[in-house]
């Protein structure tokens, strides 16, 4: 190994992030006892800079500043110099985010904060060119030394604006669960619909998976076909664009541009776990072939590039290689004829290699504009001739792009985005039958079980090397108890309902603010932060606390647990007041709000076959059912005393109160979805 002129504490460290900063001349450490005793011993102000691994700008700061050793120096003399991986620690990152936000209106990586030394920030921002980061820097230093009252009252002023904007999202003690807020947030929300390019209107273009899984619903349940229409456009349109991997499947972060054509390159755990679920679900009310094909190469890339040997899925592709924005991903038009040959001609129609998918230095990204069956039949080809074709290609490129310099690997595995995975791994099951796909997230979910869940019985954030580390926050606990409840309402097994019943008491336990209706991000025992934190927002991630409701809500009726509706209630009153005012940051709580104000149904199946008659009855769009399925008698409430031998029988319930039982998933179906 070539010898490194420094390194700094950060060589300990797992995460992919911090470990390339381990050599950089700034003498960082990571977040802990013995930096944030370090500043306090030596009043020295804190240094916290921000990132993750396939983070573009942040490559840029590092090798502008963090790896040059003048800028070093005067980072080494002022401050305790912390770096942190935001996906590590979400719940720092949600601290110093919301103060830079508050300082300077704005957000995003690298956040780079500066503060007192018990951590109460002062000053901070994003990016940074060298020479602007210098002059802040000592600006900063010198004002602390020169002013030390002064920058005591205004971290003060700064610690009360952060623990007050945590709740912002929460309505002032007014409530608003009326049903005809609904239709006046789609209304709102139609405004903003590109009805050209889908998505809404403006650039750059976020995909923002659970608006979608939103408004697939809404489009469904009030017979919308504006709504249903840009669901469709807006699913067509991204499958098509270059920010879709066309050669080996999945989605990179998001669209710098309006028609989805060039992505900002990076290929993130949590976006591709989405998007298979909301696929899915879009397959299940129309099998168009596009969705289907999305589901099975989304999984193969996952399979083949993010999928580790203990059957955890690491977190993130990086955006560069060899220190260029998409290079891995991009071609030019000598290297695809030299590859196809004959075919290239077809290909690049197909594929756009043309003024359309022309990006810089005389490459293309892929992107397509026709369905597989328009384009075939316009150039008098089979359909399946031209998915030989396709194959073809792809398996071509494939094998080409694999010699090139990959982009780098963020390995880390965290217990939310993995549970993530297993939802839409499931989804994806339910719609298309692929037994594989349940195998994949069987064994995702027995790995979360064996290796991210403490002697304690409690939820770890992270594994790397045979090692789990850091509590689990508050989205871990959600997203786990989603995916435990949705392996049970797929397969009948009762075991992961108990898990996830287990989990949630620990939540409730350890999370929950009983003042306040809701959940904060870290539990009781989290003593390193300045203040706790409470996620409401829904992001390009639901917001943890919306994800707990819609728990609460499903467990409410598998367990009968009456108690947990009537939390999930108040915890959408706490936020459905400034629903009205920004719909798209409350898309999951919408769909909460679908399931109490519409027609809601528990299905419990019971007998020999009845898991043959749960997989038929998963294949349809029911996102207003709860499903309990057993084969023998049982003991949780929607199946007690329901067995009869010889018969498989189907209960239709609302609010636990429930029809004659039926036999066919045919009657069940006209029952439910009667309009």
């Amino acid at each position: 190994m070539q010898n490194q002129k420094y390194t700094n504490e950060l060589i300990h460290e797992t995460s992919p992030y911090l470990l390339q900063h381990a050599h950089n001349p700034v003498n960082w450490q990571p977040w802990g006892e013995k930096a944030l005793n370090q500043a306090k011993s030596g009043n020295k102000l804190l240094l916290i800079s921000i990132g993750y691994s396939a983070c573009h700008w942040c490559h840029v700061m590092e090798h502008e500043s963090f790896e040059d050793a003048e800028v070093a120096q005067v980072m080494n003399e002022h401050f305790v110099c912390i770096k942190i991986d935001r996906e590590e620690r979400p719940d720092i990152d949600h601290i110093y985010m919301t103060a830079v936000q508050l300082l300077t209106g704005r957000g995003g990586w690298p956040l780079n904060c500066i503060a007192l030394p018990d951590g109460r920030p002062i000053w901070g921002g994003t990016y940074f060119p060298k020479d602007s980061w210098v002059e802040a820097l000592n600006a900063v230093a010198v004002f602390y030394s020169e002013n030390p009252k002064k920058t005591e009252e205004y971290a003060a002023k700064m610690h009360r604006g952060i623990e007050q904007n945590s709740l912002t999202s929460v309505s002032n003690g007014q409530t608003n669960s009326d049903p005809l807020l609904l239709p006046a947030l789609l209304s709102k929300w139609g405004n903003q619909f590109d009805t050209k390019n889908g998505g809404t209107k403006g650039a750059p273009k976020f995909m923002l998976p659970n608006n979608w899984q939103f408004l697939l619903r809404a489009g469904y349940q009030f017979q919308d076909k504006k709504i249903s229409d840009q669901v469709k456009l807006t699913l067509q349109k991204m499958a098509f664009g270059g920010l879709y991997d066309q050669i080996g499947g999945g989605f990179a972060r998001y669209s710098t541009d309006e028609i989805w054509k060039v992505p900002h390159f990076e290929k993130m755990l949590y976006d591709n776990a989405q998007l298979l679920g909301l696929y899915a679900n879009a397959f299940k009310t129309e099998p168009n072939p596009t969705y289907k094909q999305v589901i099975e190469e989304t999984i193969e890339f996952l399979k083949r590039e993010l999928l580790s040997p203990e059957n955890g899925f690491y977190s993130a592709l990086d955006a560069d290689s060899e220190g260029e924005e998409g290079k891995f991903y991009v071609w030019t038009k000598s290297e695809l004829e030299l590859i196809l040959k004959n075919d290239f001609a077809l290909f690049s129609e197909h594929f756009n290699v043309n003024s359309l998918g022309f990006w810089e230095h005389n490459q293309y990204i892929l992107l397509r504009t026709e369905e597989n069956a328009s384009f075939a039949a316009s150039h008098q080809l089979q359909e399946k001739e031209l998915e030989t074709k396709r194959k073809n290609w792809k398996s071509l490129l494939l094998a080409e792009r694999e010699k090139r310099i990959r982009p780098g690997l963020d390995d880390k595995i965290l217990a939310s985005w993995n549970a993530m995975t297993i939802t839409g791994l499931l989804g994806c099951y339910n719609a298309l039958g692929q037994d594989e796909y349940l195998q994949l997230a069987f064994r995702n979910a027995k790995f979360l079980k064996s290796k991210m869940i403490g002697d304690d019985g409690r939820l770890l954030h992270s594994y790397k090397n045979n090692q789990a580390k850091i509590n689990g926050f508050l989205e871990d606990y959600a997203f786990v108890i989603e995916a435990f409840i949705a392996i049970f309402e797929s397969t009948g097994e009762k075991s992961w309902l108990d898990e996830a019943a287990r989990l949630t008491e620990i939540t409730l336990t350890e999370f929950f603010d009983n003042e306040k209706n809701v959940f904060s991000f870290t539990s009781n025992d989290q003593k390193d932060l300045i203040t706790r934190t409470y996620e409401i927002h829904d992001n390009v991630i639901p917001a943890s606390n919306s994800v707990m409701a819609k728990n609460l809500f499903r467990l409410s009726y598998l367990l009968d647990r009456s108690e947990y509706l009537t939390t999930a209630k108040k915890m959408l009153d706490l936020v459905s007041g400034n629903m009205a005012d920004y719909p798209s940051g409350y898309s999951n709580w919408s769909q909460l709000m679908l399931n109490l104000t519409g027609n809601h149904f528990e299905v419990a199946i019971v007998g020999e076959n009845a898991l043959n008659l749960l997989k038929e009855f998963q294949r349809n769009y029911l996102p207003q059912v709860v499903f309990c399925a057993g084969t023998s008698e049982n003991n949780l409430p929607l199946l007690a005393n329901r067995f009869v031998a010889g018969k498989t029988l189907i209960y239709i319930c609302q609010d636990n109160s429930c029809q004659l039982p039926i036999q066919t998933v045919e009657e069940a179906l006209a029952l439910i979805q009667k309009k």
